[in-house]
């Protein structure tokens, strides 16, 4: 027996072949290219095509499928909001999956996350952990008494929308305030805005197109505008971090996304600021830990989300 795993990001599926016991078959990745709305829907079932056809030629047979998709699914209504995806803001995807004749569950990328790193990863043996995602946003897949939280509407742990100030502004209506400062796509763009204000500032953070390694790059180089900008962050996710150990009380944090990384040089300052803030109690229970899936976190989410659906058929059996 197998199942299908597929994780599905803004520009790629990534799509893998598990054995029932956890065992890699095989994997696949390929780009999305200029792929939209239901173009994007076919792609992904022939990927589950093929998919279940190397199953045959292993002699395995396809149990479930498990998907991890960068946003929202609604389950009742099987839609996903996925913005970064042109035409899947509200994309029908149940549709696409209807003519499959075993489970298909679909998660978002946060749950899968954590999912992953509990199943293969750094939260192994974890009943409460936190996956601390930061890229282009800023989000966190939570695991409290061994149960990913999901939410009302399926998007609890959008952390990225966290207040770390009492003085609104609103252009924090278009990210959330912690996105704004310390993600991926905010880190660059406060870097050029404090480097034009900058008196005499002539470093190479004056570009429209740096980007968040550019900043990291010219920290090295102890480049004041980026060691301002990076110090800022790092208080900012350490204060995030304190209230999510606070409210939670987990044992250990797992860092992923693609600002870790570079950032992971950071990880004990981290713990510093966040000691500054957490219950202190909590905070002694915790660890701080990188990522030991990377990029395939998603991917081996979406296989443990897959057995899990194969095992609870077996159970109701």
């Amino acid at each position: 027996m197998a199942v299908i795993a597929i994780d599905l990001t803004a520009n790629k599926i990534n799509t893998a072949l598990f054995k029932t016991d956890g065992e890699l078959v095989e994997s696949k990745k390929r780009p999305l290219g200029e792929l939209r709305a239901t173009q994007v829907g076919r792609f992904l079932c022939r990927q589950i095509d093929e998919f279940i056809k190397k199953a045959a030629i292993h002699h395995l047979e396809v149990r479930a499928i498990g998907i991890s998709v960068p946003g929202i699914y609604y389950e009742s209504t099987g839609v996903v909001w996925a913005p970064n995806i042109p035409g899947w803001r509200n994309y029908p995807l149940i549709d696409d999956l209807k003519k499959y004749p075993f489970p298909v569950r679909v998660m978002s990328d946060r749950c899968c996350h954590i999912l992953g790193e509990h199943w293969k990863g750094a939260a192994r043996g974890c009943k409460n952990a936190i996956y601390y995602s930061v890229g282009s946003g800023i989000y966190a897949g939570i695991m409290i008494d061994g149960q990913i939280l999901r939410g009302n509407s399926n998007i609890a742990g959008a952390i990225g929308w966290m207040s770390l100030d009492s003085s609104f502004d609103p252009v924090y209506r278009k990210c959330g305030y912690l996105e704004y400062y310390a993600s991926a796509s905010g880190i660059p763009a406060r870097a050029r805005d404090l480097a034009k204000a900058a008196e005499g500032y002539q470093g190479p953070l004056l570009l429209e197109e740096t980007n968040v390694q550019d900043v990291f790059n010219a920290y090295k180089l102890e480049d004041p505008v980026a060691e301002a900008v990076l110090d800022q962050a790092i208080r900012y996710w350490g204060a995030s971090l304190a209230n999510l150990i606070s409210v939670f009380n987990p044992s250990k944090i797992i860092l992923g996304g693609s600002v870790f990384g570079p950032a992971s040089q950071f990880k004990h300052r981290m713990y510093e600021e966040a000691a500054k803030w957490a219950q202190p109690i909590s905070m002694q229970d915790v660890t701080f830990e990188l990522s030991q899936l990377g990029n395939q976190a998603g991917l081996v989410g979406a296989g443990r989300l897959a057995l899990i659906t194969v095992e609870e058929m077996q159970t109701r059996a």
